[in-house]
């Protein structure tokens, strides 16, 4: 077979063309935090959904948490452009923190951030890190649950509203037993993690975890009052426990 002189070229590109080349770049995480007088304190950190940001779920976790507590909203890395909540109104803008291409990264990401972020308050003086809690809603919940099964006593609790487990929970090597304990927030009308969906959660979760709560609520996909009621008294409750 010939070839002519433009084909040759582009077969000589092809074979020299190197793809996925990478380099390293540094980017900053935001966190807003909530100290009460008495320190060092329990800890809550609160990661949102995709879409909302830190603000938003400032609001909900101080809703939730007991007044003695610390409180911190971390804001996940990545960032995209929602539609004006009012036709000519400013772009507004929503965050997220797991993409489909190469999400073992985006797990990376948040081990990371979590582990920086709880061992800087711990030193400090803000937060006791022996009674750290991570709640999470929607998107985060997997990734949290994630976090807690592969660094066994770096957690209290775990709490899960309307949102997953890892994907590969029964082929990832990685996962331990932890002594921390989970409750589980689900609701009956969630169009995304429907009852079918989750109903073999807390089996599931109780094969890794020191306790695990589940209850089910009269809700979409959101966060209502009764939820927030009781994952107050968790938080009460599991504080009091004694030290893992």
């Amino acid at each position: 077979m010939t070839l002519n002189t433009k084909t040759a070229g582009f077969i000589d590109r092809a074979m020299s063309t190197q793809e996925d080349c990478s380099l390293r770049a540094q980017f900053t995480l935001y966190y807003d935090l909530y100290r009460p007088e008495r320190a060092p304190a329990p800890l809550l950190i609160a990661l949102h959904g995709y879409g909302a940001n830190k603000r938003q779920m400032m609001r909900e976790a101080k809703l939730m948490a007991p007044d003695d507590f610390a409180i911190v909203s971390l804001q996940g890395p990545y960032q995209h452009i929602r539609e004006p909540k009012q036709q000519g109104g400013p772009l507004r803008f929503g965050f997220g923190w797991l993409t489909n291409f190469r999400p073992e990264e985006s797990h990376a990401i948040h081990h990371k951030a979590l582990k920086d972020l709880i061992d800087a308050l711990a030193n400090d003086g803000t937060a006791e890190p022996n009674r750290v809690f991570l709640l999470g809603f929607s998107q985060s919940c997997a990734l949290n649950y994630r976090f807690a099964f592969t660094n066994p006593g770096r957690l209290r609790g775990v709490i899960g509203i309307c949102g997953g487990t890892p994907g590969d929970w029964e082929t990832n090597e990685n996962y331990q037993q932890t002594p921390a304990d989970l409750f589980h927030l689900a609701g009956t009308r969630d169009e995304f993690y429907t009852p079918e969906r989750v109903e073999d959660y807390e089996k599931q979760l109780a094969t890794r975890a020191r306790s695990v709560t589940f209850k089910s609520y009269d809700a979409a996909h959101e966060i209502v009052e009764e939820m927030r009621t009781d994952v107050k008294q968790w938080l009460i409750q599991h504080n009091k426990k004694s030290d893992i």
